[in-house]
């Protein structure tokens, strides 16, 4: 019954990652709250076990009472709309509280925003951007409504039609900050809003780090727009990272302290990006149909109520006539051009230089495109490790990303460059 889910949500004295083994153990909180004794499952302290035999139901019971004069329903883990993707980070939230239309989580890409709250303008305008593009590309926006990118980001989705979802770290009936209360409004309308939060809970700072998994375990890829050396959204991209997500960044001013964290990202691994096409093109192979090509590069601003403008064309200098070049050039320059290319990946040629775990992913890619996820599952390496390595040797030459979270060796030419 929902009351139990929620009793068990709201145990004290143990963490989401022992409620939900509990939950795969017994198979559903009813069977949890009827159990006699309860098995060694790591993390369960002896104040957790006392908790769990505290079987009254009446806080339960308040809490749905408050969802009922909040307009609030309730989704939990054996429901068929939780997010299967979800279910499977070590820590998932047991309960959902929510408001508005909740998206289908496992049939659409989930693209998750982050940044700071103090942005530039620059960030501001890129996030707009971003999370105009990533609608247009057939995706959804997931970030955490807070001031700054997180709702610059879904402003920009709604401008172009799309639908968000808005992830609290407080109640769901709470509007926080107010400054917001419009985005609220709208994406209550066209999206959702949620919490694993009882109604009525305050903003704790201590509760945006549990709420930042959220947001990375919902979605595909997080986008980090910018943040600086010490930022909650750097807690997202390691969370994304660790729960074998991709983390997308926006390249930033390298002299402006707010995207000192955010370039460090791409020191360590994450992908470089300029549109939302380079972020939703990863995922066009997992969901056939839905994801299209949108990459016109928009001038839309910071600025809700601005129109977007098209650029106006820059006038060309007349071109100069070319001189014909003679026959010897021609057949020089043929000569260059169609160097040919050895059809093969010659591994004893690739590995040298390469340290111990390079070594381990280039022998799991092979001689055909393989997908991430494939190569992750066969070095045994954690996947933040593994996205990481890609990165570096994408820099060295040795691999190249292609559409559809593919990746690849490169060939190499006779002369022994990778191409």
């Amino acid at each position: 019954m929902l009351i139990h889910w929620i009793w068990l949500a709201t145990r004290p004295h143990m963490t989401d990652w022992v409620k939900a083994s509990l939950v795969r153990h017994f198979g559903d909180a009813e069977s949890v709250y009827f159990a006699g004794d309860f098995p060694d499952i790591e993390g369960l302290t002896q104040e957790g076990a006392e908790a769990l035999k505290d079987r009254d139901l009446t806080p339960a019971e308040q809490i749905l009472d408050d969802c009922d004069r909040a307009g609030l329903r309730v989704l939990t883990w054996q429901d068929a709309a939780y997010p299967r993707r979800l279910q499977n980070i070590p820590d998932p939230p047991l309960v959902f509280y929510y408001k508005g239309r909740l998206p289908d989580f496992d049939g659409l890409p989930l693209i998750g925003v982050v940044g700071t709250r103090r942005a530039s303008a620059y960030g501001l305008t890129a996030a707009k951007r971003m999370g105009y593009q990533i609608a247009r590309c057939g995706g959804t926006v997931v970030s955490g409504m807070a001031a700054g990118i997180d709702g610059m980001s879904m402003r920009g989705a709604l401008t172009a039609g799309g639908s968000v979802v808005g992830v609290l770290g407080c109640g769901a009936d709470l509007v926080y900050p107010l400054s917001n209360r419009s985005l609220f409004a709208d994406t209550e309308r066209y999206g959702c809003i949620l919490s694993e939060f009882p109604p009525g809970t305050p903003p704790h700072r201590w509760n945006f780090p549990k709420r930042n998994r959220i947001i990375s375990g919902l979605s595909c890829g997080v986008l980090v727009v910018e943040a600086p050396e010490k930022s909650g959204a750097l807690i997202t991209a390691r969370q994304a990272a660790d729960q074998g997500r991709d983390v997308f960044v926006v390249p930033g001013n390298i002299d402006v302290d707010t995207f000192i964290g955010s370039n460090r990202l791409l020191r360590d691994g994450a992908i470089a990006v300029g549109s939302g096409w380079d972020i939703l093109s990863e995922y066009e192979g997992h969901f056939p149909g839905k994801i299209r090509r949108f990459d016109r590069t928009s001038s839309l601003t910071a600025y809700p109520d601005e129109v977007e403008k098209v650029p106006a064309k820059v006038a060309q200098k007349p071109a100069l006539p070319k001189e014909k070049p003679s026959r010897k050039q021609k057949a020089d320059k043929k000569a260059i051009d169609n160097e040919a290319l050895t059809p093969y990946i010659d591994l004893n040629d690739t590995l040298p230089g390469l340290s111990a775990d390079e070594q381990t992913i280039v022998k799991a890619i092979g001689q055909e495109p393989k997908l991430v996820d494939d190569v992750i599952a066969a070095t045994g390496l954690s996947a933040g490790k593994v996205l990481a390595m890609l990165t570096l040797l994408e820099v060295k030459g040795v691999v190249k990303r292609l559409p559809g979270r593919q990746i690849m060796l490169k060939a190499k030419s006779r002369n022994g460059a990778h191409s």
